[in-house]
């Protein structure tokens, strides 16, 4: 690849994705692992179905009062980057690079690394996975296939996103419908165990809560490339509305599945450490009417799942360290857009070598604990730039407003801010490690800033 020159820069992003492409980022991006795994580990903290469906209906419930809100600023500032957009628009450069600097670092290589572990470890059982170097070497070799996928004209990648989001829609309805009709143990009265129903206490939720958002992650990136979506003020808010909603529908009829067919003590124990023949949540409750000639067919759709998931996180946080290179405050090459294809390749190749760095790094519930922790901390802050930016631009044109404004907005913040300082409490190390990352960016943002005002002089 040849050095990017000055032209190279006079390229812009086209617009080729329609509704269809926005709604399956959104449904694709959030449908990933989490649906199959986490209904174990928020059991364990919550301790009864009950506290276990709640925590699914808040953390849907505050997904969509996020996906509403984000929608009025992605048609105020269709631009790529997203968040970053947004953030640099309501509270100015530093804030703005402090996100980009956790997002190319954290957020986008630490969901894409936790899709590929997951779906190698899905994969795991269906071949000899030590003849690729192990769980994490198959992670990596499947980041790399989807980065060169995402490189070639974004709507290549978007229709592969469509393709995969339904089809992984279409498997798990089915998983979820045969529990229900053909499950030979399936009961509701295992919704009501010997185990206490009381209230775990808002600690315990509250990390129930976090496990439960991994599995709704992602609602936010199709806002990322809104740069590319055509007639954004229409397709962006629809997309996110309506691919939100049907994330909510999928997770509880999922959900409810997974209790029906098994007792609570099997969904406590599964996917476990402490069990080494423990099966994920979601392939024992299937073989409750599947058997265990199931289990090919489950893991090939979790693969499925997975995959889909991270191709979309490819696709999208790509787009953020490409608008922060545009805009001057990061790695200059990181804003080349290939001549021919239109995509950001440098963005996506340096991506995808943090990705794969972080796949050998730590284990799955690690990833996504760094990441959901590091990212909901500007999910907020973008939230409560809506009322910012309502003072600022108050005679803006905005063919969308957040419904509910100012209450659901403000709900989203209020519910975001107790949940990161629960988790401080909770898990201290993941949410220093995080603070720590977003805060060595400052002192780089000021370097390359003083940099650029020298070189202007």
């Amino acid at each position: 690849m040849n050095s990017p020159s000055a032209s190279d820069f006079k390229n812009d992003l086209s617009r080729r994705l329609g509704f269809i492409d926005a709604y399956s980022l959104v449904v694709g991006c959030i449908i990933g692992t989490g649906v199959f795994l986490k209904a174990a580990v928020v059991s364990n903290l919550v301790s009864h179905p009950y506290w276990v469906l709640l925590t699914l209906v808040v953390g849907g419930c505050l997904s969509l009062a996020g996906a509403l809100t984000y929608a009025e600023l992605g048609i105020l500032f269709p631009k790529a980057g997203g968040e970053y957009a947004y953030l640099r628009e309501g509270y100015g450069d530093l804030t703005a690079f402090l996100y980009g600097w956790q997002r190319f670092w954290i957020g986008s290589p630490g969901s894409i690394a936790a899709y590929a572990v997951g779906a190698a470890t899905f994969a795991s059982p269906l071949f000899d996975v030590s003849k690729v170097g192990g769980v994490s070497g198959l992670a990596a070799i499947l980041i790399v296939i989807f980065t060169m996928i995402n490189c070639l004209k974004v709507s290549f990648g978007g229709h592969v996103q469509s393709v995969m989001t339904a089809l992984k829609l279409i498997l798990i309805v089915f998983i979820a419908g045969g529990i229900f009709l053909f499950s030979d143990s399936g009961t509701f009265q295992h919704l009501h165990p010997e185990t206490s129903s009381a209230w775990p206490g808002f600690r315990l939720f509250g990390a129930g809560l976090l496990a439960m958002l991994w599995a709704f992650d992602g609602w936010n990136n199709m806002p990322m490339v809104a740069g590319e979506i055509k007639d954004p003020s229409r397709n962006v808010p629809r997309a996110l509305a309506f691919g939100v909603l049907s994330v909510i529908v999928v997770y509880g009829l999922a959900h409810l599945s997974y209790f029906y067919a098994l007792p609570f003590s099997e969904v406590l124990t599964a996917n476990s450490k402490l069990h080494p023949t423990a099966l994920p949540v979601a392939t024992k409750a299937a073989e409750t009417f599947l058997g265990s000639s199931g289990f090919l067919i489950l893991a090939g759709a979790f693969v499925l799942s997975a995959l889909g998931a991270m191709n979309g996180s490819v696709l999208s946080s790509a787009r953020v360290p490409y608008a922060m290179a545009r805009d001057g405050v990061f790695f200059r090459f990181l804003g080349w857009l290939h001549p021919r294809t239109q995509t950001p390749v440098a963005a996506l190749l340096v991506q995808a070598v943090l990705a794969c760095l972080m796949a050998f790094s730590g284990t799955f519930d690690q990833l996504t604990d760094y990441v959901v922790f590091a990212s909901w901390i500007f999910y907020a802050l973008v939230a409560a730039s809506v009322f910012i930016l309502r003072r600022r631009l108050p005679s803006a044109d905005r063919p969308y407003k957040t419904i509910g404004y100012p209450i659901v907005p403000a709900a989203f913040v209020l519910t975001a801010t107790w949940l990161l300082v629960n988790t401080v409490l909770t898990s201290p190390r993941e949410s220093l490690t995080g603070l720590a990352i977003i805060a060595i960016g400052a002192p780089v943002f000021w370097f390359v800033r003083s940099r650029a005002t020298k070189h202007e002089a």
